[in-house]
């Protein structure tokens, strides 16, 4: 088997840890001899083991030492070489007996970064880096996102009528787009750690927040609710801690009794500065980073959509657009972007357009998504691994 037919292999099992292994990435690993495949794995949900423990335990139950002894390796990111709730990977990989190991790319956190592999070569386990490069940071994208630029790596959702409208000027908007498309949505969701949405989309909605698949859920994402004042109730289903982790933004002079009111359903409340009226969020995704949050799928609220946009911080869009008409009377997808100029709106690269029965599914990165303030201190981020 080639290194890279090895790690198209550990790609498909790091997909499987997508969503749930924050605040470590979601790395796969596949352990094999020839072609045939002795072990593999993913990283397991925060304080369980990584990919590449998961594969080598897998493959040293099943073959023994003597056949994993003189095996390859591939895993999609550089093996740890620190003490975080695990111990590190890299000398266990070293201590396998392994002849050759194939990487995706250098771990960029500072208590790795390349320390790994020349763990491992001073092991005299030979190693090669860059091995679908590409494809594994795209896998890696949140991780990378918050070692990089403080902040996790944010998409935005919308789905609206062909003009541009969520809802009839009554309420009305179930449902604007097809079973295609929804299920599309779940297909989004199933894969990030949390799901961010604004008070009027809870007030007017009460969504679940969690991934389906037919009537099954299949993931419960940390549910991210932007409540400046505090205004939604606690019983709404997303305060339903059981079910879900429920995290709060709030301006940090929202009511007193109503922040003792969300702190007694046990969920999270991170007070953010406000500018304007409007919480920072700049300064809130940064919190959330710090907090763990890797990946965030925004879903629900023309108005946060609007306000995110408008600092920079989305990073790719998924539009998904109905044949059905509204009109001017209706309300829009998105809230004011206080453009002044055409040529300073925010613009989508690498588009991807696809037809999902008779909607639209429209895909793409923004241009100059923003960084988050220079955050070289990750020291809170670096314990957790």
């Amino acid at each position: 088997m080639s290194p890279e037919a090895a790690m198209r292999r550990a790609l498909a099992q790091a997909r499987r840890a997508l969503g749930r292994s924050f605040p470590n990435p979601p790395v796969g690993a596949v352990v094999y001899r020839g072609d045939r495949v002795l072990g593999r794995g993913y990283t397991r949900p925060a304080g369980g083991p990584h990919a590449e423990i998961v594969a080598l335990d897998q493959a040293l139950r099943r073959h023994g030492e003597n056949l994993v002894r003189g095996a390859s390796l591939a895993v999609t990111l550089e093996p740890c070489c620190h003490v975080g709730r695990t111990g590190p990977c890299a000398d266990r990989v070293a201590a396998a007996g392994l002849c050759a190991v194939y990487l995706g790319h250098v771990d960029p956190h500072p208590a790795v970064s390349g320390r790994g592999i020349r763990r491992l070569r001073r092991a005299g386990i030979a190693t090669d880096v860059g091995i679908l490069e590409n494809e594994c940071r795209e896998q890696h994208r949140g991780f990378l996102s918050v070692c990089a630029r403080g902040r996790p790596f944010v998409t935005l959702k919308l789905a609206s009528s062909l003009d541009g409208r969520i809802a009839t000027a009554g309420g009305e908007s179930r449902w604007i787009t097809g079973e295609s498309a929804r299920a599309v949505v779940h297909r989004l969701r199933a894969c990030v750690d949390a799901i961010a949405v604004g008070s009027a989309t809870v007030l007017a909605d009460d969504p679940e927040l969690t991934a389906r698949r037919g009537q099954r859920v299949v993931h419960r994402p940390v549910r991210v609710l932007v409540d400046s004042r505090l205004r939604v109730p606690t019983s709404a289903r997303l305060y339903r801690i059981e079910e879900a982790p429920a995290w709060i933004l709030c301006a940090r002079d929202a009511s007193a009794a109503r922040r003792r009111s969300v702190a007694s359903t046990g969920a999270r409340l991170f007070e953010i500065p406000a500018r304007g009226g409007h919480l920072d969020l700049r300064r809130a995704l940064v919190a959330l980073g710090r907090a763990g949050l890797t990946e965030i799928l925004v879903d629900g609220g023309g108005g946060l959509g609007a306000a995110l946009l408008r600092r920079r911080l989305v990073d790719e869009i998924h539009w998904f657009v109905s044949p059905k008409l509204i009109g001017a009377d209706g309300r829009p997808a998105l809230g004011p972007l206080g453009l002044k100029k055409l040529a300073n709106g925010p613009e989508l690269t690498e588009i991807r357009i696809r037809r999902l029965a008779d909607d639209v599914h429209i895909h793409g990165r923004l241009r100059d998504a923003r960084e988050g303030p220079n955050v070289g201190e990750l020291a809170k981020f670096s314990r957790k691994r």
